[in-house]
């Protein structure tokens, strides 16, 4: 069976992934800060059969994402790794004038330096796969200039970034930046606490990601609710 990583796996299109992947047979390792919730969820996914791996932890501490990559070998290696953990910077999100600059040092370790800090730890695994994959959930707030977003925003156009270079020093892996869109989540419910305007669920753009698993385009940006759409 196909063994993924995923981080931010204990709610939100996080869970949602690791819901959709049990589905189909993969077995999978769990991140998440929150123990509790992360177990919660680890239960609901094992449901369906597969073997799963729940290790709460912070994605910023190196010894936990050796603990993963670690944990994934024991599953038989790693086939997809899936950078979902996230920090917006401030909650709620403020104008950069007012942005701690703390905030900012967490979302820059979160997004962008422990994506590729586990990158770097999982490759000789993702090499070693026969389809070897990284996807780097993105934001559409990487590339467009949206007000109170440019903490978090800059964090995700350095990962896009990085996924980019990545991309072309190994060809022999598929290295996606998948920008899910607006989601209901408790990510942007704490960005932006005073917008109510309903938002699709995580699972809706789920098959998005499913659509690159499964046809493997060539590394690059690509936006999930496009791919469920039919449109690339």
């Amino acid at each position: 069976m196909p063994v993924a990583i995923i981080t931010g796996a204990s709610k939100g299109l996080g869970r949602a992934l690791a819901e959709a992947l049990a589905g189909r047979g993969w077995n999978l390792v769990l991140d998440a800060r929150g123990a509790e919730a992360l177990r919660e969820a680890a239960e609901a996914v094992s449901g369906h059969g597969t073997r799963v791996t729940a290790l709460p932890g912070d994605v910023t501490d190196a010894a936990h994402r050796a603990a993963l990559v670690s944990a994934a070998g024991r599953l038989g290696g790693a086939d997809l790794l899936v950078h979902n953990a996230s920090a917006l910077g401030a909650e709620p999100l403020v104008r950069l004038e007012e942005l701690p600059l703390e905030g900012l040092r967490r979302a820059l370790e979160v997004n962008l330096v422990a994506g590729l800090g586990l990158v770097q730890e999982a490759l000789p695994l993702l090499r070693a796969s026969q389809a070897g994959t990284v996807v780097a959930v993105s934001s559409d707030a990487a590339f467009e200039a949206y007000e109170t977003w440019g903490g978090y925003g800059a964090s995700k156009a350095a990962l896009d970034q990085l996924m980019a270079v990545l991309a072309v020093e190994e060809p022999g892996l598929r290295v996606w930046a998948v920008d899910p869109g607006d989601m209901a989540t408790d990510l942007y419910a704490a960005a932006v606490p005073e917008d109510h305007e309903p938002r699709p669920e995580p699972a809706a753009v789920v098959p998005g990601f499913l659509r690159l698993l499964d046809e493997r385009p060539a590394s690059g940006r690509y936006g999930a609710p496009a791919l469920v759409d039919g449109v690339r």
